[in-house]
């Protein structure tokens, strides 16, 4: 039996809670035996290379899609049909990249679980579909992809299997995603379709090796992961630039404020956990199934292992002088992916369980002993936190309960020494992401 404390804030008009008992339930449910079932299953389609085999049952990225739809209608037939299952897809031409020799349809699966306040906002936790060996372009050969990327889809599917038996007030999308070895084809499509229908898109959570602890550098952790963000989203204003070069927010764009989250939610729920904040899109000079994401201008991270070993990524099965290489199942750490997932899941119940965030934050407060703050009132939330850290530290440190108000001065903090965030909470206690102030009063 799980022993834990219920702390809440006393306020005159209502309790939030601090800590959510629902939380701890779904850190238990993830199954390792299941996630270890599914990443068997992936791998053992042979190949799921983009171009590889669409007709067969038993081998090629066909057969996988076909078999990770089928599990998401299981999962949904078990919640009442909780989720609305469907193809996506995106045409892409042999012209569009050299890793295309031919036409291909790029076949994406989702499942939306519909929130029941705010059906329209999305959060998004994605895994590829697809594999490879060393050559991109061969899409014949075994490239069985344990690792990149069936643990990532793997853990997708799971937490559908686990968060279906809740409710939540936004919606949320698992989905498994195609063509990323290729080009990132599938969330690029899968972006533009989320602008075509006109989501609302509060994070997106990028799931891409999460089965590795052993890494080519001789480190073993099975507690350490990255979280990696890019500091303010491509597709910002030119007045957003010329604010941020004198009032800061170098580091503070959407999408770090979405690692931020993960990184206390994770840190509160799961403290033995280490997840390490990793101030750069992806891993140097490579890429991963956020980005399209960030392009389109949606908040989007990478979850993934902190110790990756090369040697079990994009090769060919073989041994040479003695090491193994190729990503195949005998390397992969099940309960590693098991608490990858259970991160995933119990930050998409935090945010499906929590208000949107506040809009139009405003700040002031310049050569004064303090710092002001006013924003939108926000239908759903019952109070607001304020955070602030040192300019030089990646989290938030300190916060402040408001309560239900739309303006606040921080007395005695002066403006200068900080950067300054404010959150909305719901009646259960769950925070939206932080949002830093994008205006400036006198």
């Amino acid at each position: 039996m799980r022993t834990f404390f219920l702390f809440l804030i006393l306020t005159t008009s209502t309790i939030v809670a601090q800590t959510d008992a629902r939380i701890f339930e779904i850190i238990d449910a993830v199954s390792e035996d299941r996630i270890e079932q599914d990443i068997t299953t992936l791998a053992n389609f042979g190949t799921r290379h983009t171009l590889s085999d669409t007709v067969s049952n038993t081998r090629g990225i066909g057969a996988a899609r076909r078999w990770i739809k089928k599990e998401f209608e299981t999962i949904s037939k078990g919640c009442k049909n909780c989720l609305e299952v469907f193809y996506q897809k995106t045409f892409v031409t042999a012209e569009e990249n050299n890793r295309i020799p031919q036409d291909v349809w790029v076949v994406n699966v989702a499942a939306i679980q519909r929130g029941t306040k705010y059906p329209n906002r999305y959060i998004i936790m994605s895994g590829d579909i697809d594999s490879r060996i060393t050559d991109p372009n061969n899409y014949t050969d075994d490239a069985p992809g344990a690792n990149d990327n069936a643990s990532g889809m793997a853990g997708t599917i799971e937490a559908a299997r686990v968060l279906s038996k809740y409710q939540f007030e936004n919606s949320i999308i698992y989905l498994g995603l195609s063509g990323e070895e290729q080009g990132l084809f599938g969330g690029q499509g899968f972006a533009a379709y989320a602008k075509e229908q006109g989501m609302e898109i509060i994070g997106v959570f990028n799931n891409d090796m999460i089965g590795n602890t052993t890494g080519v550098d001789g480190v073993v952790s099975n507690r350490d992961f990255r979280i990696f963000s890019e500091p303010v989203p491509p597709t910002e204003t030119e007045r957003e630039r010329t604010m941020r070069r004198y009032y800061g927010g170098e580091v503070d764009g959407i999408s770090r404020q979405l690692a931020r989250y993960v990184h206390k939610t994770t840190k509160t729920y799961m403290p033995e956990m280490n997840p390490m904040m990793v101030y750069r899109l992806d891993r140097f000079g490579r890429g991963g199934h956020h980005r399209p994401f960030n392009d389109a201008g949606f908040a989007g991270i990478r979850i993934m292992e902190a110790h990756e070993n090369y040697t079990q990524q994009h090769q060919d099965i073989r041994i040479e002088e003695g090491i193994e290489y190729g990503d195949r199942l005998k390397f992969v750490d099940f309960g590693y992916a098991q608490k990858l997932t259970a991160v995933n899941a119990i930050n998409l119940a935090s945010l499906a369980w929590a208000p949107p965030a506040p809009k139009n934050v405003s700040i002031g407060g310049i050569v004064e002993p303090s710092a002001r703050f006013k924003w939108d009132a926000v239908e759903g939330a019952v109070g607001y936190k304020i955070y602030w850290r040192d300019t030089t530290s990646p989290t938030w440190d300190h916060e402040r309960y408001v309560g239900n108000v739309t303006e606040f001065t921080l007395e005695g903090i002066v403006i200068d020494n900080y950067f300054f965030g404010v959150a909305a909470i719901g009646a259960n206690g769950h925070e939206s992401v932080v949002v830093f102030p994008n205006q400036i009063f006198r």
